[in-house]
């Protein structure tokens, strides 16, 4: 019998969590732990016919990607980030495209990375024969130097028409940089990447992407970036879930009864006992609020060509909020869980600084306020989040 995607995703989060601690100091690319993504058989998830196939494949991808964070969240961003570059390959009108793709991460093992950057507008594309020239640097690609493929966005010299695009990451001109040099998320790769004379085969430009929100197909292919705010929410709410297990399993076997407390054993401490309590009712409010927008954008993909600018904004709005309840707890649980251990678990053999270091820098990504905003101009006025590279 095949063995679930929950159990493969927990067999996986078993192993990388026995030497997290240790792989975040030595912040080596995380070649091996690619190795390990694609011996789990969770790099399909999404493809029909493989484990479950399409439909549910959606939220069992978020649910994967929460489980594997919660061990390694630099690692379940990279895997979170897979899911996202291979199903936004189906927002374009490419279905023999989407196919092909989906047949070679299957039968290759593919693992997926992105080169697309909102705000790092910096490719260019030159039409040749056959397809395209791709010249230029993006600051920032995660996952891209251990990827097998890369889904690119990049504007035409002749146009300036911006086109999304499938590249082999090892084709010639392709060069990452590795110069992810972070507070945390040390093993996403995150470093930049620059195309030098690279060749597109015109067969691998998926379409382009609307500036205009009424061109046909523009609402569906926007959903991409709502996809990326969820995916990051899931690897916040990870991370809580992450430091609050470790921290616990600290506590019941390390962490001392203060002498005030007039008990034997620190899990007796009531203070103790709030304090764990307050934590893990605030990760499980965001676990829950950010499954409720996983289910709102799959039921907006599912829409298909018949979706709305409403119903993507509703989508919108429940991956906003999501978004701003899991940046808050993923901060203050993986500050407060220090309080709850002790002193001695300072100690940098423990590595529970980790979390709060990887916790830290992932919100920084775009500023959570403007989630904030959105949601708030919902309710009073019922406007939906303008379409941009992060709403």
């Amino acid at each position: 019998m095949t063995e679930s995607w929950q159990k493969a995703a927990e067999r996986l989060a078993a192993t990388l969590r026995d030497d997290a601690a240790e792989r975040d100091r030595a912040g080596a690319e995380p070649v091996g732990e690619i190795h390990l993504l694609r011996g789990s058989g969770l790099l399909t998830l999404l493809v029909p016919g493989e484990r479950g196939g399409q439909g549910a494949g959606w939220l069992a991808a978020n649910t994967a990607t929460r489980i594997v964070a919660a061990a390694d969240a630099s690692i379940g961003h990279l895997l979170g980030y897979h899911y996202l570059q291979l199903w936004r390959t189906e927002l374009f009108d490419r279905p023999d495209v989407v196919e092909r793709l989906q047949r070679g991460t299957v039968d290759g093992g593919w693992f997926w990375a992105g080169v697309s950057n909102p705000l790092d507008a910096a490719l260019r594309l030159t039409p040749v024969a056959g397809g395209f020239r791709v010249d230029g640097r993006k600051s920032f690609a995660t996952g891209a130097s251990v990827a097998d493929r890369l889904v690119v966005s990049a504007t035409r010299t002749d146009t300036d028409e911006k086109l999304t695009f499938t590249v082999d990451a090892h084709a010639k001109g392709v060069h990452p940089q590795r110069d992810w040099d972070n507070l945390g998320q040390r093993l996403t790769a995150s470093g930049g990447v620059v195309f030098d004379d690279t060749r597109v085969a015109g067969d691998d430009v998926l379409g382009a992407q609307p500036d205009d929100e009424t061109t046909p197909g523009a609402v569906r292919l926007s959903l991409a970036a709502i996809a990326f705010q969820l995916m990051l929410s899931q690897v916040y709410v990870g991370t809580a879930e992450g430091a609050l297990a470790e921290a616990a399993g600290y506590t019941r076997t390390r962490t001392r009864a203060w002498p005030l407390s007039g008990v034997d054993s620190a899990v007796a401490d009531p203070y103790i006992l709030a304090g764990y309590g307050e934590l893990v009712a605030q990760t499980r409010a965001a676990g829950a609020l950010t499954d409720i927008a996983a289910a709102a954008l799959g039921e907006a993909f599912d829409r298909g060509a018949d979706l709305t600018a409403a119903e993507r904004g509703e989508a919108a709005v429940a991956i906003s909020a999501a978004k701003v309840v899991a940046t808050r707890v993923a901060n203050e649980v993986t500050t407060k869980v220090f309080e709850l251990v002790g002193a001695r678990a300072t100690g940098n053999k423990y590595g529970f600084d980790r979390f709060w270091r990887n916790a830290r820098t992932l919100t920084l990504h775009d500023p959570v306020a403007y989630k904030a905003r959105e949601v708030g101009a919902h309710l009073l006025t019922g406007e939906h989040p303008a379409h941009t590279g992060y709403s």
